[in-house]
């Protein structure tokens, strides 16, 4: 189809059987900010502390049809002064068949985030070069890492 990106597949020519099946159908910056109070003059040497932090969300579009948001937040402080602070919302739509409730949080927890971060991680790095600062890469994630750590982590009880 002429509207779909490259390499993604149609989703009328995927298999319909029971096998459990996600296809990225397509990638797109959906909201990102950018503040620095005081633009690129920092005052010392340069040595921010760094805060990264990452939120995943998920919405159905249809009974296969999934769009998964991974918002990733970067804030940079010298002291208590704030040096820049990013956000990106990352999204990607996903066709996803034949998975139950467990692997379906799963898969939206660690798959769909780890197709989305390249793309995050490059439109942070572009935001934080265009605000005059130095190259920023933020470093890899392991989502499956940070899926089981939170899955062995107690609930929170009130």
């Amino acid at each position: 189809m002429a509207n779909e990106p490259a390499g993604s597949m149609p989703v009328s020519a995927m298999p319909a059987d029971g096998d459990a099946m996600i296809a990225l159908q397509n990638i797109y910056l959906k909201d990102c900010s950018y503040e620095s109070p005081n633009g690129p003059r920092v005052d010392g040497n340069w040595n921010p502390q760094i805060n990264l932090d990452l939120q995943t969300n998920s919405t159905a579009l249809g009974p296969d049809v999934r769009e998964v948001v991974l918002t990733v937040t970067v804030s940079a402080k010298l002291g208590d002064a704030t040096i820049f602070l990013v956000e990106v919302k990352q999204a990607g739509l996903f066709v996803m068949r034949n998975l139950g409730e467990a692997e379906l949080k799963r898969v939206v927890s660690t798959v769909c985030p780890g197709m989305l971060f390249p793309y995050a991680r490059a439109a942070v790095s572009q935001l934080v070069s265009q605000g005059g600062f130095p190259q920023f890469l933020l470093p890899p994630v392991n989502f499956e890492a940070l899926y089981a750590a939170n899955q062995a982590q107690p609930a929170v009880t009130n």
